[in-house]
């Protein structure tokens, strides 16, 4: 797990998402979880078949439990993906927004950069660029 957060961390630092920070009240854990594949069926120990989703490698989570407790929160709700679906039935294009590039084109404002704090094995950082896990994140996007 070290080496997959190794990776990501100079990944973000290469691309200017992240940068060192010494210190903030604001500091939250980093965590891998998996990233889910497609479904398999496997047999168990009773010769059962039993569908189980694989595992196609892992993602760099921050746990922003506490930042996402203290912040006020939008009161303008995602749409149900049905309703989206309904919308583009019929159209001769539309586009899939990449969810990762787009989050990371969206700065976050000087003063609230400290927020973002996460604290990993090598040392500490912050984002100047909006991460995922944040409450608000999805709706700003």
């Amino acid at each position: 797990m070290q080496e997959v957060v190794r990776k990501e961390i100079i990944k973000w630092l290469d691309a200017g998402i992240i940068y060192a920070i010494l210190d903030s009240k604001w500091v939250s854990p980093v965590q891998c979880v998996p990233k889910k594949g497609g479904i398999t069926v496997v047999t168990n120990k009773d010769n059962v078949l039993i569908p189980t989703r694989t595992v196609t490698g892992w993602r760099v989570c921050m746990d922003y439990r506490k930042l996402n407790k203290a912040t006020r929160k939008d009161h303008f709700p995602l749409p149900f993906i049905d309703q989206m679906l309904d919308r583009l039935a019929g159209k001769p294009y539309y586009c899939f927004l990449d969810g990762y590039s787009g989050y990371n084109q969206i700065a976050i404002a000087l003063e609230d950069r400290e927020k973002t704090t996460f604290t990993c094995p090598y040392e500490t950082y912050a984002f100047r660029r909006m991460p995922f896990g944040l409450y608000n994140a999805p709706a700003t996007f």
